[in-house]
């Protein structure tokens, strides 16, 4: 289940993850600049992700939004510290440009290292009924 919702998490990240890094680096935003952007992308495709599918059950739009609220997070934070820190820390990484493999790889890897980091931390939440815990009456035949 903590994989599944990092899972879950990590393609809302990713989404707006690489949306963001790809506007900042064509409109030559600064690096933080560009952090920022993509940080603020992440939370808002991995917030809409899980809405969507709390949306599908029936519940109003405020009811949706307080339930992904809870059950991201905190994933989604700690997910976003993590692999903009690996990307951060890749010599070159923020400055290799769209069509490099550095950017992409580094990229990759930062996705691999938060999924790694994350997935515990969902771990100990769902444990405690708290992160992706708070979805459960709302996944049907999952």
């Amino acid at each position: 289940m903590a994989a599944q919702a990092t899972l879950h998490c990590l393609i809302g990240c990713a989404i707006g993850e690489v949306l963001g890094m790809v506007i900042g680096t064509v409109t030559g935003m600064s690096n933080m600049a560009t952090v920022v952007l993509a940080v603020a992308l992440a939370f808002v495709f991995g917030y809409a992700l899980t809405m969507r599918g709390v949306l599908r059950t029936g519940v109003d739009f405020r009811a949706a939004l307080k339930v992904a609220l809870a059950a991201d997070t905190i994933s989604i934070a700690v997910m976003e510290i993590v692999d903009n820190a690996v990307m951060l820390t890749v010599p070159g990484a923020m400055d290799a440009g769209l069509n490099s493999w550095l950017f992409w790889v580094a990229l990759a890897g930062a996705f691999a290292v938060a999924f790694v980091v994350t997935t515990p931390v969902n771990k100990w939440l769902i444990s405690r009924g708290k992160g992706h815990a708070v979805m459960h009456q709302y996944h049907h035949g999952h």
